[in-house]
């Protein structure tokens, strides 16, 4: 999936071009099974994250679980940090919570 942007991102890229292609077929038409996603996302709280390398270290371990298509971290240096995962099925909470353990970081519970 490709998104568009119009001025600078974190990592400097511009994109001049007027739209993204990359999820329309031949007519212009766009196919909304590439571009919608039906797998469950669950956010997750974990703490002890600081810089890149963690950021990398918990994705790393929660990538290796099976059905897990997806994860994404909101970095809270030092505080408590967002984990979206999106998975083909849920996910067990031991597992996940395991993983996490794995990586070095604790996940937060309510």
């Amino acid at each position: 999936m490709c998104s568009t942007t119009t001025g600078n991102s974190d990592l400097g890229l511009t994109d001049k071009n007027s739209a993204c292609t990359c999820s329309t077929d031949a007519h212009g038409h766009t196919d909304t099974a590439s571009v919608a996603s039906t797998a469950p996302t669950v956010d997750y709280l974990v703490a002890g994250m600081t810089c890149s390398h963690c950021v990398a270290s918990v994705t790393e371990e929660l990538e290796a679980l099976d059905g897990v298509e997806a994860v994404s971290v909101e970095l809270n240096a030092g505080g408590t940090s967002k984990v979206t995962v999106s998975s083909a099925t849920p996910l067990d909470a031991d597992a996940v919570r395991a993983a996490i353990d794995e990586a070095g970081y604790s996940l937060v519970t309510a």
